[in-house]
């Protein structure tokens, strides 16, 4: 039975080699590192609520506000580096090698990591992420920005009320999830920190996600990778996810339909019993 826990009693703070980085802990076992994507007011929890109680029955899980998101520190963009903030984080919490389990953004963290440090990761999980180093054109916007992004911008611009619901609203297909707490919290955790708004829309997009990982590298990946979408994406359409498992050889892809880009939260109860039996199994 999964236990009950709050954002509060699950807080931690630790200071590795460049930045004070804050994340939600429960639970022991194998490590399961939980990445968040780039939404304005995203958090490991905004993002990993729906799903930290349930995995933390068979594991240690630790959900990050990554540096420039929630409580850890502000990073200018120049120094924003998502590989080595997780590098840090497992070297500071003395964790030899995690499971990476990233959404959106997260996702294009985990798979740089695994190209970058092999020996550190056991277990590659993305769910609605971007295909790095490949370049896509059946499906997903020919040089422009998707219906999603453009929303997620926005909400940096204008993290009001209103537009954090217009933003919650597009990264779900059923409006249901899109609750009144969701949006007064992450609106709330946005407001609360303007640096981390400016840094953002100083830096784009792309700042803090390796640029440098190609095709060949996810060819060359031997992590045992399990990439899921929601076949109602609106932000990062799901071919990106078929590229993935296209490309990566140990890799598996479970395509969710009335699903959209949070399918962690959409579909909770069947992430969390898929994530536990892949990372458990032999």
């Amino acid at each position: 039975m999964p236990q009950t826990l709050t954002a509060e009693g699950t807080s931690r703070t630790v200071r590795t080699k460049r930045w004070k980085i804050h994340y939600n802990e429960a639970g022991e076992g194998p490590t399961l590192l939980l990445l968040h994507g780039s939404g304005p007011g995203a958090t490991g929890w905004s993002n990993f609520g729906a799903n930290l109680a349930a995995l933390a029955d068979r594991f240690r899980v630790i959900a990050v506000d990554m540096p420039g998101w929630g409580a850890s520190d502000a990073v200018v963009p120049q120094d924003r580096d998502h590989v080595e903030a997780a590098l840090q984080l497992l070297d500071a919490l003395g964790i030899e090698k995690a499971a990476f389990v990233g959404n959106s953004m997260g996702g294009l963290t985990s798979i740089a990591f695994a190209v970058r440090h092999p020996d550190r990761i056991s277990h590659l999980v993305t769910m609605g992420s971007g295909a790095p180093g490949v370049r896509l054109s059946l499906f997903s916007p020919g040089g422009g920005l998707s219906e999603g992004m453009k929303i997620l911008l926005k909400g940096y611009r204008d993290p009001s009320p209103g537009t954090l619901r217009e933003l919650v609203e597009i990264m779900t297909y059923d409006s249901a999830f899109a609750t009144d707490e969701l949006v007064r919290r992450r609106a709330d955790d946005a407001r609360r920190r303007p640096d981390h708004l400016a840094n953002f829309l100083a830096g784009g997009l792309a700042g803090g996600v390796d640029p440098g990982v190609t095709a060949d590298d996810l060819a060359a990946l031997r992590v045992p990778s399990l990439h899921f979408h929601g076949r109602d994406d609106r932000v990062v359409h799901f071919e990106h996810s078929l590229k993935l498992v296209s490309l990566i050889p140990d890799s598996r892809l479970v395509l969710m339909n009335r699903c959209g880009h949070w399918l962690q939260l959409e579909h909770a109860d069947e992430f969390n019993r898929l994530v536990a039996g892949f990372v458990s199994a032999p």
